[in-house]
């Protein structure tokens, strides 16, 4: 058993799948990060994290569709997107210790990336990736039937799915008579993999702030922490 095989031994166990190409594999780790601290020419796991996030998007909606049939199309885009945002998404790469297995610079490890949730969430994603090319489409939808989909039902049951933005500016409007104003405060990364912050005011006081791949997702997910502080207040 080579070095790699062993490094992707325990992963490979915990999802049943038995790699065939492990250097494409171990590609999925490589934060970009590493590669200026690297002596070996080597890609990070950006392209893959793109595929593995549409091929994601694509099978999540594929299952809402057959599993939901009552749903309405506003329904099932909000739900989507309470599955695959980064919180969900990064717990499922921290149950998996993916974070263990990651290349990473020295300030990048020194600040804490591998436990940082937007890291870990793409990190899962590009693994995605990487296993679609190496395996095809059925083993990624296994993986997602045995560590994603099972949370559906309690999403369902306690309807985190309903849209905070329309949720948090009826109970604004009910009781200031202003609506909720969302701002970007902040843009991090490259044009292909942006991560948007984005706060929400009400008049000029912050209520919540939320981190996503596009600003609808960041403003959620603004909008969801708004909703717990303005509901303690």
């Amino acid at each position: 058993m080579n070095t790699l095989t062993k490094k992707y031994e325990a992963l490979s166990q915990k999802i049943d799948i038995e790699f065939k190409n492990i250097n494409l594999i171990d590609q999925a780790f490589i934060h970009r990060s590493s590669l200026n601290e690297s002596k070996k020419s080597q890609q990070s796991n950006e392209r893959l994290e793109f595929l593995g996030d549409s091929i994601l998007s694509f099978l999540v909606s594929s299952y809402l569709y057959e599993k939901y049939p009552d749903l309405s199309e506003g329904e099932l885009t909000n739900l989507r997107s309470s599955v695959v945002k980064t919180k969900t998404l990064a717990d499922l790469a921290k149950n998996l210790d993916l974070g263990t297995l990651l290349y990473l610079s020295r300030g990048e490890e020194e600040g804490g990336g591998r436990n940082n949730p937007s890291l870990l969430a793409d990190t899962f994603e590009a693994l995605l990736g990487t296993i679609f090319l190496d395996q095809g489409i059925s083993p990624v939808k296994k993986i997602l039937e045995t560590h994603l989909f099972r949370l559906l039902p309690k999403i369902i049951e306690e309807r985190t799915y309903k849209d905070a933005k329309s949720e948090f500016q009826e109970l604004v409007q009910e009781e200031t008579r202003v609506s909720p104003n969302y701002k970007v405060v902040k843009e991090e990364g490259p044009d292909h993999a942006k991560e948007f912050t984005v706060g929400v005011y009400v008049e000029t006081t912050l209520w919540g702030k939320g981190k996503g791949k596009s600003k609808q997702e960041a403003e959620m997910s603004a909008a969801h922490s708004a909703l717990e502080k303005w509901t303690k207040k």
